[in-house]
């Protein structure tokens, strides 16, 4: 199949264009999806695009240009690239997707710009893509489609297990409709009225924060050293993200640690949106025994008795970010001091109940995480197939196969 490739230019195959919004045009839980330069793509209420495209960031702070394909009604910022084939019969949506990936890194090595990274028209014009046979793209889109429909199913999986631990937890511990709850009067307490039997206490009372370690630059490695969790590893709602796991080289103190199953708080938030700060995150597994934190984060241990996985639903679930982060200040970046994390007021129920809780939500925080795993193990599988099926030297057709069976 190799001698059958050759290359063409992106300039000759595909129109570019660009959205037209700023990035504050981004509503949560808005109707249509809003891409931008993040890796995350955002919601809006409007749409400017219904067509079957790729979506590639024209810009970034760090050169790393995220690449999406999508179909339907979206929005798009304005240096956000909205990418088509010319001819369809020539080179296929899907397949220009895939094409793409592989070319990131020498996007990163050829845009412009010292502070922000560019990728100009000039760039991308020149760049040249595998271009198979109409017949061989097809193939090679519905291999590498496959893994990413067995990602988005795992994706699926996971957001439903988090939406039902949410759930729950609001149905008990913030809306007070716990079982049994007829039977327990509503008293008085600083907080408003609480169920009887319930208690008013400041986080300190039930946790202790660490704070995680400097580093330079210099102590980051590409490969090697131990999993170093950053502000980039936690999620503009909440939760983790495994892509911003880093690697570090260097000096660590035991509190500086974090293993599965810890808690993580940002306590810093460099993002446009302002939507980091105070959100907490559950410690995946790392591949390793433990990782390190940075300073960006501090780990928020469970006292004696109390559940890791109850107080994560407490940080994740009730209004402690939205609380919290009213306290943290700063122009370009947000600091949120420790202290007032460990202020915060919170209404403690049952320890029944506490367990009860804990016990179903460690469940659904475990399968997430096997489901994360197998999520990884996907996209590593995928990604090793890609170039070679690119240059032509898999048998696209035993790959189908394999794939399907």
């Amino acid at each position: 199949m190799a001698s059958a490739m050759q290359l063409g230019k992106l300039g000759d195959l595909v129109t570019f264009k660009t959205g037209k919004l700023d990035s504050n045009a981004a509503v949560p839980d808005g109707d249509y999806p809003f891409f931008t330069c993040s890796q995350e793509t955002l919601r809006t209420n409007t749409y400017s695009f219904d067509t079957e495209c790729v979506l590639l960031a024209g810009n970034n702070a760090n050169g790393i240009f995220p690449l999406k394909y999508f179909k339907g009604k979206f929005d798009a910022y304005q240096r956000t690239y909205v990418v088509r084939p010319r001819d369809t019969n020539v080179l296929t949506t899907k397949f220009l997707y895939y094409a793409l990936r592989p070319k990131l890194s020498e996007l990163r090595s050829n845009s412009t710009g010292a502070a922000t990274k560019f990728l100009t028209l000039t760039i991308l014009n020149n760049t040249e893509i595998q271009l198979p046979p109409l017949p061989i793209q097809q193939r090679i889109a519905a291999i590498l489609s496959a893994y990413d429909e067995l990602i988005e199913n795992s994706q699926r999986r996971i957001k439903i297990l988090e939406t039902m631990a949410r759930a729950l937890y609001r149905e008990w511990f913030v809306h007070f409709r716990f079982p049994g709850h007829e039977n327990h009067p509503r008293v008085a307490s600083s907080l408003g009225e609480i169920p009887e039997g319930w208690e008013v206490k400041k986080l300190s009372e039930v946790a202790e924060t660490f704070r995680g370690r400097s580093y330079r630059s210099v102590d980051l490695a590409d490969e090697g050293g131990l999993p170093f969790l950053n502000l980039k590893c936690v999620d503009r709602d909440g939760g983790f993200r495994r892509s911003g796991i880093k690697r570090y080289i260097g000096e660590y103190k035991e509190n500086h640690i974090a293993r599965k199953g810890d808690i993580v708080v940002a306590v810093t938030d460099m993002t446009q949106e302002r939507r980091i700060v105070a959100h907490a995150a559950l410690v995946p597994s790392l591949g390793s025994d433990f990782g390190i934190i940075s300073m960006d984060l501090v780990r928020v241990q469970p006292k004696e008795g109390v559940p890791a996985v109850f107080l994560y639903g407490l940080l994740r679930f009730s209004s402690f970010s939205d609380e919290v982060r009213q306290h943290a200040n700063g122009a370009n970046v947000l600091h949120l001091s420790p202290d007032r994390i460990t202020e915060y007021q919170c209404v403690l129920p049952p320890q029944y109940l506490v367990v009860r809780y804990s016990s179903f939500a460690a469940m659904a925080f475990d399968q997430i995480d096997n489901l994360q795993n197998k999520i990884e193990n996907l996209r590593r599988t995928r990604d090793l197939l890609l170039p070679r099926l690119l240059a032509g030297q898999i048998d696209v057709d035993a790959t189908s196969e394999g794939v399907a069976a």
